[in-house]
């Protein structure tokens, strides 16, 4: 990557937006985290700690400006059993190792292979996500009753319902006005401000937990540090570890996109590491990338590392002086604000262009989408979506091979192979010969034919062997060097008279 895209010239910067930007997504950021921590069991305080840690920490070392970590539902519900069984610090310590595992992925490079991900998971996983977000809105319209949390009604849903609609025309029709401030930071404020000044009751941020507190302090999870303690937060550690990792790479190709420039996926992967270890150690409950703060942060103007700085820090100053006037902030103008989001997020797109996809695309990305939304499991449904493709992907070239048959003036047999000779087409391949009936002499010519695998080294051998076994002479023409390598170092292969040109590198046909 080029070393320019960090350093960034200061007067390219707009100071204004970055500013605007980092205070909209500290604003939406402290109630997410707080759910997030409370439906986990931990203490509210955790998710809190968790978004200023990973936000710090991945807007200094990361590898992506412009993008917002924090506290994640999505990584810290992977833990929520292991907390609930065995405690608190049980759940800091797979952190931490969790955090060693996404800094080794960096180290050793393997973030790269996020991009190998097809655009109908993607469509999948952002549309799935942009429900998921919604959702969770629609949530808090529900109220505590004793134990319970019950559905808003009469008086106290209409005016939850209407301050949400009001924040949400806000942030539709206010960069119609100007651009110059965030639409979604005006929205906040000015429904905090109808509802000070008018009294309004309605549910607050206060209502979910308090905001205050103190500065994070090192605390080393107290497990026994042994093989037994390894071995129970092992799991839980990858499964988190991934996680984290294919959320925080996928929104890293997202803002790509959005930006039209390249983030850094092996940095992005030992920052967020580095981060989640931090969090292990100083009480918080872990996290990665998160899609809808990210979203706000560029659509409020910001591009740079220094709107999601100011988004860290503005959440360590609200646990610290500022938890008075967040508590008072309406859930409704975050909801509304988080509901645009939603919208935003969902890919419209991939309805419109839906009838000009391949049936097997359409299946991928309503099933990525419909795991995501049922199971909440980001990893596993970009997985499945993925290996899915694969398959398909792999059947298609595997009907692709073909053989074109003809004897020459001379009665030798020519079989020109077309297509990959790989594991998914070897069956095709084989049954293409006919071994009894063909002449003595039999060339097999893969000019337009690529030998890739194991696989298809062994069907080669099987090939071989057949006319070997009836005396018949058998010619490799055209083989590249990467497949002549492949026969070479593979063990009991049957190769028969296999032409090479030193100079050029392919098979003489004289």
């Amino acid at each position: 990557m080029n070393n320019t895209f960090d350093i960034v010239n200061i007067k390219s910067i707009n100071l204004k937006n970055e500013l605007f930007a980092g205070l909209t997504v500290a604003m939406t950021m402290i109630p997410e985290s707080l759910s997030f921590a409370i439906l986990a069991g931990l203490p509210p305080l955790t998710g809190l700690y968790a978004a200023f840690l990973m936000g710090l920490v991945t807007s200094i070392l990361g590898g992506r400006p412009g993008m917002v970590s924090g506290g994640a539902g999505a990584t810290v519900v992977v833990l929520m059993a292991l907390a609930a069984s065995h405690g608190i610090d049980y759940l800091f310590a797979a952190v931490v190792l969790a955090g060693i595992f996404q800094f080794l992925v960096g180290l050793f490079r393997w973030g790269k292979f996020v991009r190998l991900i097809p655009q109908p998971v993607m469509y999948g996983f952002l549309n799935g996500l942009a429900i998921i977000i919604f959702m969770a809105q629609v949530v808090q319209f529900k109220v505590s009753s004793g134990s319970d949390a019950v559905w808003m009604s009469g008086t106290t849903l209409c005016i939850m319902g209407g301050l949400t609609l009001l924040t949400m025309l806000i942030v539709i029709g206010f960069p119609r006005i100007t651009k110059a401030i965030p639409a979604s930071l005006v929205a906040i404020l000015m429904v905090f401000g109808v509802v000070s000044l008018l009294g309004i009751p309605t549910k607050k941020v206060v209502d979910i937990a308090s905001v205050s507190g103190t500065l994070p302090r090192l605390h080393v999870p107290m497990v026994p540090w042994n093989w037994e303690t390894l071995q129970l937060i092992f799991p839980y550690s990858l499964v988190m570890a991934g996680v984290g990792l294919v959320e925080s790479l996928l929104t890293l190709n997202m803002v790509d996109e959005i930006t039209a420039t390249k983030g850094n996926a092996n940095r992005e992967s030992m920052a967020q590491g580095i981060a989640n270890a931090i969090n292990g150690f100083f009480g918080g409950m872990g996290g990665c990338a998160m899609v809808a703060q990210t979203l706000v942060n560029l659509n409020a103007g910001a591009r740079t590392r220094l709107s999601s700085f100011i988004g860290a820090m503005t959440i360590l100053l609200i646990i610290l002086i500022g938890a008075p006037f967040i508590e008072q902030i309406p859930m409704a103008a975050l909801v509304g604000v988080m509901m645009m989001v939603a919208i935003g997020t969902f890919q419209w797109v991939s309805l419109r262009i839906v009838n000009k996809f391949p049936k097997s695309d359409i299946f991928v990305g309503i099933l990525v989408a419909a795991i995501t939304v049922i199971l909440h499991n980001l990893a596993l449904a970009v997985l499945i979506g993925v290996v899915i493709s694969a398959l398909v992907f792999a059947w298609d070239n595997a009907k692709r091979i073909r053989a074109i048959k003809y004897m020459d003036s001379e009665g030798i047999m020519h079989y020109e192979i077309y297509g990959p000779l790989f594991f998914g087409s070897t069956a095709n391949f084989l049954d293409k010969f006919d071994v009894l009936n063909d002449p003595e002499r039999v060339i097999l010519d893969f000019k337009e034919s690529r030998v890739v695998d194991m696989s298809a080294v062994d069907a080669l051998n099987k090939v071989t062997e057949r006319y070997a076994a009836q005396g018949k002479r058998i010619e490799l023409w055209h083989l590249s060097e990467d497949c002549r390598s492949l026969l070479k170092n593979a063990t009991g292969v049957v190769v028969v008279n296999i032409m090479e040109d030193p100079t050029y590198h392919v098979m003489p046909r004289t």
